[in-house]
């Protein structure tokens, strides 16, 4: 079974809500920069966005 993976672990309801929450912050901020007037800004905001969503991807702390 060289090729088999594991299954992540299931995520408990506070875990599942909280992740629910982190997705519809992310979806909002990306609305907002939709907003912003000029390419360039929104091409770097997305980016920023982007990076410190995955930065944090693994915080724990809430």
């Amino acid at each position: 079974m060289a090729g088999a993976r594991l299954l992540p672990p299931a995520l408990t309801l506070k875990q599942f809500l909280r992740r629910q929450q982190v997705l519809q912050l992310y979806r909002r901020i990306l609305q907002a920069i939709r907003r912003v007037p000029t390419e360039a800004d929104r091409h770097y905001l997305k980016e920023w966005a982007r990076e410190e969503f995955k930065k944090n991807k693994d915080a724990i702390d809430e």
